[in-house]
């Protein structure tokens, strides 16, 4: 029951926001189409619930050619990013695109951000209960600390919401994500791992 809840309210955000966002949309693939070779939109394999692969959708922030498996920027000095694929990964505007992703049923609004299909391989059987959700738009980790937090700070925030998930804490992690959008904080990781290990990010 709590599932199909969650699939209700998922539903109720994601139609009309599907609806409102289209200009918007609209006015990204068309800049990103003018300013740099390549396509707008980048899709790319992840793991979804049960750890089954769907294909994730973002506005695409850097050049062609740059390896999509690559450490993700420090920050926005990075020469990988295209002068527009800096503007919309500070507003986390190259994300907005995964509202289809919602639609289709591979993700949801709120819960562990999808990471790369690789990175399961990595993870103890603690970590792996990240995998019985959804992946989500945002999560508790992304409200959290988000670029401050190292991979691992974050697969222990991913748990911790898989423990207590609730309506109420899917309602706190939105708005507290809009507060962070609209007080523009840090995108930039300042430190992937307490190893510094840099491959599998999610970019």
């Amino acid at each position: 029951m709590k599932a199909l809840w969650k699939r209700v309210c998922d539903l109720l955000i994601a139609l009309p926001a599907v609806v409102i966002l289209l200009p918007i949309f609209a006015v990204i693939f068309v800049a990103i189409r003018l300013t740099s070779r390549g396509p707008a939109i980048f899709k790319q394999e992840r793991a979804g619930k049960n750890g089954r692969p769907f294909v994730f959708y973002k506005f695409r922030t850097m050049k062609v050619g740059v390896d999509p498996f690559g450490p993700s920027p420090k920050s926005g000095d990075d020469s990988r990013l295209t002068h527009v694929g800096r503007f919309l990964r500070e507003y986390s505007l190259d994300e907005l695109l995964q509202v289809f992703n919602v639609l289709n049923g591979d993700m949801s609004i709120v819960g562990p951000r999808p990471l790369y299909i690789s990175q399961m391989t990595e993870w103890d059987d603690k970590q792996k209960k990240r995998l019985l959700v959804k992946p989500g738009l945002t999560g508790l980790a992304q409200i959290s600390g988000r670029a401050e937090l190292t991979l691992e700070e974050k697969l222990q925030l991913d748990v911790e919401y898989v423990e207590t998930a609730s309506l109420w804490l899917d309602i706190k992690i939105v708005f507290a994500t809009i507060a962070q959008v609209f007080g523009r904080k840090s995108i930039y990781e300042k430190r992937y791992s307490q190893s510094e290990y840099t491959r599998g990010q999610d970019k």
